[in-house]
């Protein structure tokens, strides 16, 4: 469960001020998920999949929330979505393993003599 102090729980007062402090940008942003999120190449059900395994990676809790419930609103069953989870728990795990090269290359280089 998020820290609710961190991450307070969205509400219609909260994403109203939002509105008034930027109403042209909010506008625009929400033009902009609109169409993004719009049946194109990919079918909105493939999209807000990779939504779901996204807002992992980037441990977005308001996004993941928003995102699964689409996800299962658009024919998403709950195994394509664990699926989709594990894909993004790869990835990130892989990126750590990758990046590995850079930790040894600079621990190599420290040990040579200069």
């Amino acid at each position: 469960m998020p820290d609710q102090a961190l991450y307070p729980p969205t509400s219609r007062e909260l994403a109203q001020k939002r509105r008034e402090l930027s109403p042209e940008i909010e506008a625009a942003f929400q033009q902009f998920s609109q169409k993004v999120f719009a049946d194109g190449a990919l079918p909105v059900k493939l999209k807000q999949i990779i939504a779901v395994a996204v807002a992992h990676v980037t441990q977005g809790p308001y996004r993941n929330k928003g995102h699964t419930t689409a996800a299962l609103r658009h024919g998403a069953s709950q195994e394509e979505l664990m699926e989709a989870i594990w894909v993004a728990a790869e990835m990130r795990a892989g990126a750590a393993y990758a990046h590995s090269i850079l930790a040894i290359d600079t621990m190599e280089a420290a040990q040579s003599p200069p």
